[in-house]
């Protein structure tokens, strides 16, 4: 590594993280004095405080990673601007993308740590919220008579109780039947236990009726413990009508959409543009850099004003597309792959272009009012 990119990378670096460590310290503040009366009143310990905080740290970062990419770039390069480092490295023959290489490494960096923790953890860390807020240090909640479709084998489970998380579920009533939608056998059982580690189901205090094709029952049969190996049904499949796809991780989200595909193409748009957005998510952070970046850098500290506002503003604008897109593509109004990437892809555009313009010696386009007046007199 050069002399130059250490230079770079460590006044970047020492106002990055204080950025994190800032906003981290701002948020813990205001949750806990707005969470505190209830650790209180719930007699919560300092240990499973501390587990709850660590729990929304995932979510918490993945808001502000690009925040502080925003801010640290902008500081970062406007005070280099402004005691004229830029224009030396300039003046050595260092093109305005070399100076900036170190930080898009960076940025890539923080694009592979956003997407570990938006892979599985920071998508259950509302849940996790949520749950813990409503029942103390119990992070489960109960399921009551849920009834769950299996489209591909033609069973319909009907169960009385479970909770979330967990593999047994209690009072279960299970129909087979057949292609033409005729019942040919009835599972009853007190309670069924899932094992996960060869995918079988046991059924306690079970008993099986079988009916043939016009009805009647033709078989019946009790049993202390009855074990099925061959059913395609886990735990997660029979809650699975009780999820959010906001709340999902991403194995979840494709497991979901694996399981469920027969479900009406709207009832699974919001699982499946929420996956694309797991994954165009972390990418917001290289959008963040690509426009930052070259705005940071400014010759006159009116030029460095004007870039700092127009960098806040396009950041502000791509967030707002962000959310307006996803909701399209929940409501089935838009493509997933669209909902979900489009903004960003916009947004690089356009900081690539402005990577371009800086790179070049120019300056971008600037609308002032006289010139939107002549346009509308028209």
């Amino acid at each position: 590594m050069r002399l130059l990119d250490r230079y770079v990378i460590r006044k970047f670096l020492q106002v990055y993280f204080y950025c994190i460590i800032g906003f981290i310290s701002i948020w813990l503040i205001f949750d806990v004095s707005d969470n505190i009366s209830t650790f209180i009143d719930q007699h919560l310990g300092f240990l499973i405080t501390f587990r709850y905080y660590a729990s929304q740290v995932p979510q918490v970062l993945i808001i502000l990673l690009p925040v502080s990419l925003l801010l640290a770039l902008l500081f970062a390069l406007g005070r280099m601007s402004r005691a004229n480092e830029i224009v030396s490295m300039l003046t050595a023959g260092v093109s305005v993308p070399r100076v900036l290489r170190p930080l898009i490494a960076i940025g890539l960096l923080t694009v592979a740590a956003a997407s570990a923790l938006n892979y599985s953890l920071a998508p259950h860390a509302e849940l996790a919220r949520k749950m813990f807020l409503a029942g103390g240090h119990s992070r489960q909640g109960t399921i009551e008579g849920q009834i769950f479709r299996n489209r591909t084998d033609d069973r319909t489970w009907f169960v009385q109780n479970f909770r979330v998380g967990h593999d047994v579920f209690n009072n279960v009533e299970i129909l087979q039947q057949d292609t033409h939608d005729n019942i040919v056998a009835c599972y009853l059982a007190a309670r069924a236990l899932y094992h996960p580690e060869n995918k079988s189901w046991e059924f306690e205090n079970a008993k099986v009726v079988k009916y043939d094709a016009t009805g009647n029952i033709v078989d019946e049969k009790f049993f202390e413990s009855l074990k099925i190996n061959n059913w395609s049904e886990t735990p997660f499949r029979l809650g699975s009508a009780n999820v959010r796809a906001e709340f999902l991780s991403v194995p979840e989200l494709r497991q979901y959409l694996h399981f469920n595909s027969d479900f009406p193409i709207t009832l699974l748009a919001p699982f499946r543009t929420h996956f694309q957005y797991r994954l165009a998510l972390p990418w917001t952070c290289m959008v963040v850099v690509c426009i930052a970046a070259p705005l940071g850098i400014g010759f006159s500290r009116r030029g460095v004003l004007a870039s700092v506002s127009s960098a806040v503003i396009l950041i502000f604008s791509m967030n707002f597309l962000t959310h307006l897109f996803l909701a399209l593509g929940e409501g089935d109004r838009i493509s997933p792959l669209v909902a979900a990437w489009a903004p960003n892809v916009l947004f690089a555009m356009i900081g690539l272009f402005l990577l371009y313009l800086r790179a070049t010696n120019r300056e971008a386009p600037r609308f002032h009012l006289s010139t939107v007046r002549r346009i509308f007199a028209r």
